[in-house]
């Protein structure tokens, strides 16, 4: 989760001194890694879950302070829209039943959650794209009122000094304009963390990005956005666009965006964290007292704060994450393709294909990025955000294929080793991987269902806006079954 900051005003010397604040933390963290400071061989997971608020009609609720006072747990928090919440899930072993017994953690908390947002007037709706959201939606006045939104969203603009444009080209086309962060706030997503060893880190994170295309065909949950059809996963294209901190002229001399796939393979995560000083100046350029080689020098573990913020202002899909917890530092590879929903168990399916296949193409003897180029793995998650399971996908051996035939014949048997590897109960991995088969089989997704049920909603006296709602509202109700989203009745 974010962290929170005061009201401030930032200088040109606050930002002389981060910028040389981070480079002193990258070279204590270059030594750390060279010192083998970190915990050796981990193998905890975590998951955090960003959730919509709409109210009984299905229409966005502004209502996040009022529903966080309810819910009344530090697990929750605001997120950047007054619709936005999000539950962070204590970390744990990934072995034994820890999948089963997370979907239930996560179950209870997001009813309980639910029970308590009702008394203010709100549902919970665990969707990467709020299918009522309106434009008008979409203004300064719906940040929520917490300082750190405020200064993010004034040093993006100060930055890029006019307005947001975002268009997108679906089935239908979008082209809008927006003086705030605020449509960043659309995208809700689900976060998949991985603790591993400073040794393992470029396997892990090379495994992530070769599949970061796979896993959002399968997912795709964001077909609408202001009422127009656009892409399966629209969500991608969205939060690469509302975090744009580059005027044209900029694009145009090839500097990079802040959501940011990378550019190449790693050997290291020293690369990710040196990418960030290198490409990307300071959007929120705040010291903190403590210093990192006095610290280290002493014996202790230092929290480099600089360098940790800075890397929370870059957007990748795979983010390197450098975090110290009970004195001990470790590193953990941040998964944050996933649109959130449509149920608990689906993003668990999501959550266990992730992790196997993960760990079995880490430890593969011939990676897979050795047989692909980095171009290609860009180039699969965007063909899957637009196409959803209609995408065809490249995959070293296959060439490119139907994701459906991709995940059955060689995807799916390989997560299964990999969730082995970690020790999970078989019936459970069997339980959750089946989810992901029948996806396959089926070829519904959440975005699918999405699309299918507002044509079966839409015709004389319904509109695309009432059709939306009146979708949401069901969307809503199978939600809190549980019931795979391949499992849902016929739209209609």
């Amino acid at each position: 989760m974010g962290r929170d900051i005061q009201a401030i005003t930032i200088s040109g010397e606050d930002r002389r001194k981060y910028r040389e604040k981070v480079q002193r933390s990258l070279d204590v963290f270059a030594r750390m890694l060279r010192e083998r400071r970190f915990e050796a061989s981990p193998s905890r997971v975590g998951v955090e879950i960003e959730l919509n608020l709409a109210d009984s009609r299905g229409a966005p609720s502004m209502r996040n302070a009022a529903v966080l006072d309810a819910i009344a747990d530090p697990a929750w928090a605001t997120e950047l829209g007054q619709f936005n919440l999000e539950i962070n899930v204590p970390p744990r072993r990934l072995e034994g039943h820890a999948l089963a017994d997370l979907e239930q953690e996560i179950r209870a908390s997001l009813n309980a959650a639910d029970a308590k947002a009702r008394g203010a007037g709100s549902r919970l709706v665990m969707v990467g794209i709020l299918p009522t959201l309106a434009e008008e939606d979409m203004h300064e006045g719906t940040i929520s009122s917490n300082d750190r939104y405020r200064v993010l969203n004034e040093q993006i603009f100060a930055a890029r000094g006019e307005d947001l444009r975002i268009a997108i080209d679906g089935p239908e086309h979008l082209l809008t304009h927006s003086g705030s962060i605020t449509p960043e706030a659309a995208c809700t997503s689900v976060q998949l963390h991985v603790q591993v060893s400073p040794d393992a880190f470029a396997s892990y994170w090379n495994a992530a990005q070769a599949i970061a295309g796979v896993q959002v065909a399968l997912a795709a949950n964001s077909p609408y956005l202001f009422g127009r059809h656009l892409w399966a996963e629209t969500r991608i294209t969205l939060f690469e666009q509302a975090t744009d901190t580059r005027p044209d002229e900029l694009k145009q001399q090839g500097v990079r965006p802040r959501v940011w796939f990378g550019e190449r393979w790693i050997t290291s995560v020293f690369d990710l964290f040196e990418e960030n000083i290198r490409y990307f100046p300071s959007l929120l350029p705040l010291c903190e007292d403590e210093d990192p080689l006095a610290m280290l020098d002493g014996g202790e573990i230092p929290q480099l704060a600089e360098m940790s913020l800075h890397n929370g202002t870059i957007y990748r899909w795979n983010r390197p994450v450098y975090a110290v917890v009970d004195g001990q530092p470790h590193l953990r590879v941040e998964n944050r393709v996933l649109p959130a929903g449509p149920t608990v168990a689906d993003v668990m399916a999501n959550a266990a294909f992730y992790y196997g296949l993960v760990r079995a193409l880490a430890d593969t003897q011939r990676p897979v990025w050795t047989q692909m180029s980095f171009a290609a793995a860009a180039e699969n998650l965007h063909e899957a955000a637009r196409l959803g399971m209609d995408a065809r996908l490249y995959w070293p051996g296959l060439g490119e294929v139907p994701v459906a035939e991709l995940v059955l014949r060689r995807l799916l048997p390989l997560a299964r080793e990999g969730l082995t590897r970690w020790g999970v109960d078989p019936d459970s991995a069997a339980q959750l991987l089946g989810i992901i088969e029948q996806r396959c089989l089926t070829g519904r997704n959440g975005a699918t269902w999405q699309v299918a049920a507002t044509r079966a909603l839409s015709g004389p006296g319904a509109g695309r806006a009432e059709a939306l709602r009146q979708m949401t509202q069901r969307y809503i109700e199978h939600m809190h079954s549980n019931q795979p989203v391949h499992a849902w009745p016929e739209p209609g």
